[in-house]
């Protein structure tokens, strides 16, 4: 699915696309504004990408020491100082959602 599809999915529909991954799914719950739904999907992901979402969720809970361990499990660095929360999402969705055509 493209980049646009999945923010229209996220704008109209009721759940996140079918067969859609962990990972992707738990960016469709994040953002639209359900973080434990999102953790949860994440948390029950267990690829890099799944560890990659989940290091973002913990950043963007403001828990750095948590989300740095994910980024490691994922094989990722932190993101550099003054990489806004919307830019990191973005980044993931369009690698995932790339991914998943």
């Amino acid at each position: 699915m493209s980049f646009a599809k999945f923010q229209e999915s996220i704008a109209r529909d009721a759940a996140p696309p079918a067969g859609a991954s962990g990972a992707l799914q738990a960016l469709w719950h994040e953002a639209r504004g359900d973080w434990d739904a999102a953790h949860n999907a994440a948390q029950d992901d267990h690829s890099r990408d799944g560890s990659w979402v989940h290091a973002y969720l913990h950043r963007k809970e403001g828990d750095e020491g948590n989300a740095g361990y994910w980024y490691a499990r994922a094989g990722r660095r932190v993101p550099p100082g003054g990489t806004t929360l919307e830019a990191e999402w973005e980044q993931i969705a369009r690698a995932l959602s790339t991914r998943a055509e």
